[in-house]
This record gives structure tokens, C-alpha cells and sequence, in this order.
């Protein structure tokens, strides 16, 4: 009789193998750029033959367009993610993993930093961070999980110190990472904290969840700045506008091809930007939301649909606008994207940088890819971009918390002519 059992659960377990088989491949497919070391080390990619930079269309699988070509502006960093300019010319990123915060300096300006050096260590989860100075008096405002703490910044020694919480913030969940900014003047003493939803669809019990929240930078008059965003992880500030843009992540289990993740203009005044029951252009979430209802709950006012659709599971990151000064006049007040890549689709996707041809108005104009390269044609990843800065000048700085690397891209206009 023992034997007959196992006979038939070993058939039982074929069978179920033989069914799930399908879905278990398109599942290994999307984990597989994510789970898996990189394919490649992305260090000796752009560094073949010593130059420490490839152009585009050469070497290597990265590609930028005509005239852009790419560095590594530090290594070895395990995952860095935010990227800040601190005092001193120093790049301060956010280790969230390690739960450190480090500051780079490239002293000698030979585009390496050859500086790197902990700023403040021990922390939970950290990776919003922000930076208020007043003449040479400077705090550094950093977002673990769990609160918003500001430091004194010793000069000296390169170091956040006397830490002080400004505001609780609630812990756990499926996403943990909190990021700051302060709004430009007349308000630049606000502090806008992201913090995303404790699941992929419900409704939140914990009021912080899944909004945008504003706070002084003394942590006082807490309150909400935008809502229905399940996981906005990065924003950044319209150069003409003054509007705050934000990148927002879909939810998942609608497919390959839903919800559209998407690029978002806050408007604050606690508007509500749609999850968990709308998403895109005020499209109604009836897999989740199953109410009936007299009008539909998705149409604005009651609603703001997103400004730009992003493909589903892209997973949009960092963003920036570009400067006048230093870059061709065509890239002038245009966005870059960083797809951080899908790891819940049957056919990976993302994982490149995107550019959004906008006018000075911010509208927009039409989209390509600027950086492409980091998923290979067997669907590994030997990186994943995160967070970018666009700085005057023509450099431009990207971190990726797959390689472990800061990447330093540069535009010569020369060169875009030449080739």
C-alpha cells in the first residue's frame, strides 16, 4: 500500500511539473536578470584596453548616442542607489543594503573618484538623502526605512554627525526605501518624503502609505502632499516650472503589458493620483476594485491620470532634466529615465535609460532610448541603472546597484560631428 502511494504521489508531482512547467519558465525568465550575478563585469567591459571609456557603437555592449561616452566614475560600491551633491564637491550615494551612506571626490578632476569615504554608517536601509546648507553651515537629511534624521556636517572629517530624527515613518513592508527632496524656493524649507504602499494592491490602513508627504525641515506640520502613488521612488524638479515630477511603479499580476507604470506631474494640494484603484489614464483597476458604483471613480476631478505611460514592469527609477548649459541645445529641458528592468515579466524588459523630448513647457514632444546595452540577448543583466544627476557642463552621473558601479557619461560635440 506504501508503495502504491508513493507511485501515485511521484505521477501526481510529474504532472503538476509537466502543467506549471510553462509558467515556471516565463517566471525564470523575468527573475533571471535580476537573481543572477551579472553576465559580465561591467568594469573590464569599458575599461578594455586600459581607456577607461568605450564610445558608443565600439566595444562592449553599452550604447549612447553620437558624441556621449561612458566611465566609471567609481567601483565596488555594492548597490548604490540615491545620488546627492554634498558640500565640498562631494557625491554622496545611499548604500541601502550595506545601510551606509559614502562620499566620493574626484580631487585630481580626472574623472575617478579616487576619494570614497563612509559619511555615516549603521543605518536601516538608508536611501533618500538631501542636503541643506546656509553660507558654510550644511545638514545632510537622510531617509532610513523607518525616519527622516538630519546631521551637522563635519568638514573636517567628511562625516555626518549629531544625529537628530525629525519624523517617524512606518517600517516594513514590500517597499522600503524612502526618498527626500526639498521643493524649490518660495518653499524650500519643505521636505517631500516618498513612501510607498505596504503591498502591491489593498487599501492602506497606515494614513503615510502610498503618498507623497510634506513635512518642515524641523519635522513639524506633517502632512499630505499627493496620494494614490503605490511606489513613487524618485522625483525631481521641472528647471522651468518649478513642478515636481515623479516616477511610479505598477502594480503586478495584470499581466505582461498592465498596468502602465508612469511619469507623474504633482501638483500637491493632497491630490490623488489613482492606486489602488486606478491606473494610467484613469483606468479603473476592476481586477482589485469590484464596487459598484453610480459614477466611475476613476474620472477627474477624483483622479489625476498619469502625464507619461511607461511599458508595464520597466520599473522607473531615477529621472533628470537636462540643463542649458553645456549640452546641445536639442537636449535642452529633455528627461532622462532609468528603467531599473522588470523581474515579473515572461520577456524581461527595461533595464536602459530612456529620453523624453520635451519643450521648456515640459510638454511632450516624443521619447528614444539613450542607453541601452545593460540586458543581454539571453536575458541576463550586467547592470541595472538607478538614480541619475545631469550636471552643467556636459557630464552626466548614473549609479547601478546590480554592477556595483557609478557611471560618469560625458558629451563632446565634437565628436558627435565626427561620427
Amino acid at each position: 500500500m506504501k508503495k502504491l502511494l508513493l507511485i501515485v504521489a511521484v505521477i501526481l508531482a510529474v504532472a503538476a511539473s509537466i502543467y506549471y512547467l510553462p509558467s515556471l519558465l516565463k517566471t525564470w525568465n523575468g527573475l533571471k536578470p535580476v537573481v543572477l550575478k551579472p553576465a559580465e563585469d561591467i568594469n573590464q567591459i569599458i575599461n578594455a584596453g586600459g581607456s577607461n571609456s568605450v564610445r558608443p557603437n565600439s566595444a562592449g555592449p553599452l550604447k549612447l548616442p553620437a558624441g556621449f561616452s561612458v566611465a566609471i566614475f567609481a567601483k565596488d560600491l555594492g548597490n548604490p542607489r540615491v545620488m546627492v551633491w554634498g558640500p565640498d564637491g562631494y557625491l554622496l550615494t545611499s548604500l541601502t543594503a550595506q545601510g551606509k551612506v559614502m562620499a566620493l571626490a574626484d580631487k585630481d578632476a580626472d574623472g575617478i573618484a579616487e576619494t570614497v569615504l563612509p559619511l555615516a554608517e549603521n543605518l536601516n536601509r538608508p536611501h533618500g538623502l538631501a542636503v541643506n546648507c546656509s553660507n558654510d553651515d550644511c545638514r545632510i537629511y537622510i531617509a532610513e526605512s523607518d525616519q527622516v534624521a538630519v546631521y551637522d556636517y563635519d568638514r573636517k572629517n567628511v562625516r555626518a554627525v549629531n544625529k537628530r530624527k525629525i519624523i517617524d515613518l512606518p517600517d516594513g513592508g514590500r517597499h522600503f526605501t524612502r526618498t527626500i527632496m526639498f521643493l524649490p524656493e518660495p518653499n524650500a524649507d519643505k521636505l517631500l518624503i516618498a513612501v510607498g504602499s505596504s503591498c502591491d494592491v489593498c487599501d492602506e490602513k497606515d494614513w503615510r502609505r502610498a503618498k507623497i508627504i510634506i513635512v518642515n525641515a524641523d519635522g513639524s506640520n506633517l502632512m499630505q502632499y499627493a496620494s494614490g502613488l503605490r511606489n513613487s521612488v524618485f522625483m525631481t524638479i521641472h528647471p522651468v516650472t518649478g513642478k515636481v515630477w515623479a516616477t511610479e511603479m505598477g502594480r503586478d499580476n495584470l499581466g505582461d503589458n498592465l498596468p502602465p507604470d508612469e511619469i507623474n506631474i504633482l501638483e500637491g494640494e493632497g491630490r490623488n493620483y489613482g492606486w489602488p484603484i486606478c491606473y494610467g489614464k484613469n483606468e479603473h483597476d476592476i481586477d482589485f476594485d469590484r464596487k459598484v458604483y453610480v459614477t466611475n471613480p476613476c474620472a477627474a476631478p477624483l483622479t489625476v491620470p498619469s502625464y507619461i505611460d511607461i511599458p508595464a514592469h520597466s520599473a522607473p527609477l531615477g529621472l533628470a532634466f537636462f540643463p542649458e548649459e553645456g549640452w546641445p541645445e536639442s537636449y535642452w529641458h529633455n528627461l532622462l529615465v532609468a528603467y531599473h528592468g522588470s523581474w515579473n515579466r515572461s520577456e524581461p524588459t527595461g533595464y536602459k535609460i530612456v529620453r523624453y523630448k520635451l519643450d521648456s513647457s515640459g510638454r511632450y514632444l516624443g521619447q528614444e532610448d539613450f542607453m541601452t546595452g545593460w540586458l543581454t540577448s539571453d536575458g541576463q543583466a550586467i547592470g541595472r541603472p538607478v538614480d541619475i544627476l545631469i550636471q552643467p557642463g556636459g557630464a552626466i552621473f548614473v549609479s547601478d546597484d546590480k554592477a556595483g558601479v557609478i557611471y560618469r557619461i560625458t558629451y563632446n560635440q565634437e565628436a558627435a560631428v565626427n561620427q
